[in-house]
């Protein structure tokens, strides 16, 4: 890294440089010509006139290592105003996580492969990872981000939004088709009357909500309750069961089996980039709001 020396920043930009020293890019020569179904080589196709089948190009999900590098400092400054953010499987395939505390959340998903606070549904979802694996193809999820401590007041009425902002960074990660904030979806079977949050003062006389099915924005703002928000991740679309696509070069249709290295499912590896651009919107609304200023980002770092 430059830019920052002894924990702190010395003016200058931080850089972050990752070798990319494993990788096999022979696994993908027998691609060159036809574009994967599920991925977007057949649109850089239309929009560049060429596309990188090599594996680990813009369509890759290592090209999110800037996204949780940028993201480890943004969380730097908000553990300095006590916003703890935590990213963690909460559904892959059918199988579908009970709710775990905050506080238990945070003990369980290092527990096992899937980043699941329930231990007993993250059994369930690596025997069904594992079971796609077997059988050459992939399954999705989703990714549920909890921000603690996050001040009301973050976001702006209308241009600014905080859930916008938040929906735009959380859809450019790579496999992401969906975005929630709170109840999401939900909400458009439900009246107004069993999902408004009411509205009560605390024991420490601060005004809160007694449920939180806005997720924790009204109005674009933040209103001082957890910041919920999740995402669903569609399933690896490299699988080595055989598929259509076309021959580019021959101009006809084929099919295509893809070999390499390819995740069953990438919903636990997406944990940390949701975990890291949510921490680098908060921040930037965070400095934007004047709860942190500029010129004390050293001594946060």
């Amino acid at each position: 890294m430059s830019g920052i020396f002894e924990g702190k920043t010395d003016g200058t930009p931080i850089a972050g440089i990752v070798y990319n020293t494993n990788q096999k890019s022979k696994d993908y020569s027998n691609i060159k010509n036809t574009p994967r179904p599920g991925h977007g080589d057949l649109c850089w196709m239309e929009k560049y006139g060429i596309y990188d089948y090599n594996g680990g190009g813009r369509g890759s999900g290592r090209t999110t290592i800037s996204h949780v590098i940028g993201g480890a400092i943004a969380k730097k400054l908000l553990k300095t105003q006590g916003i703890e953010i935590i990213s963690h499987v909460v559904q892959i395939g059918d199988i579908e996580a009970k709710y775990i505390d905050y506080e238990n959340l945070k003990g369980n998903i290092d527990k096992n492969n899937v980043k699941c606070g329930d231990l007993e549904a993250a059994k369930l979802m690596e025997e069904l990872i594992l079971s796609k694996k077997e059988e050459g193809d992939s399954i999705g999820g989703i990714v549920e981000t909890i921000a603690i401590g996050v001040p009301a007041g973050l976001g702006e009425p209308v241009f600014g939004k905080l859930d916008g902002d938040l929906a735009q960074i959380l859809m450019s990660i790579n496999a992401v088709k969906g975005v929630e904030i709170g109840l999401g979806f939900e909400s458009a079977k439900s009246t107004a009357s069993e999902i408004n949050d009411e509205f009560h003062y605390d024991e420490n006389n601060d005004i809160k909500t007694r449920t939180n099915n806005s997720g924790g924005i009204l109005g674009g703002m933040s209103n001082g309750m957890p910041i919920v928000s999740r995402i669903a991740v569609k399933p690896t679309p490299s699988i080595s069961k055989v598929q259509n696509t076309v021959d580019l070069k021959k101009g006809e249709n084929t099919t295509i089996e893809i070999s390499g290295r390819h995740d069953p499912c990438i919903c636990p590896r997406v944990t940390a980039v949701a975990e890291s651009v949510t921490a680098i919107v908060l921040a930037d609304h965070m400095i934007r709001g004047g709860f942190i200023h500029p010129t004390n980002l050293n001594k946060s770092l």
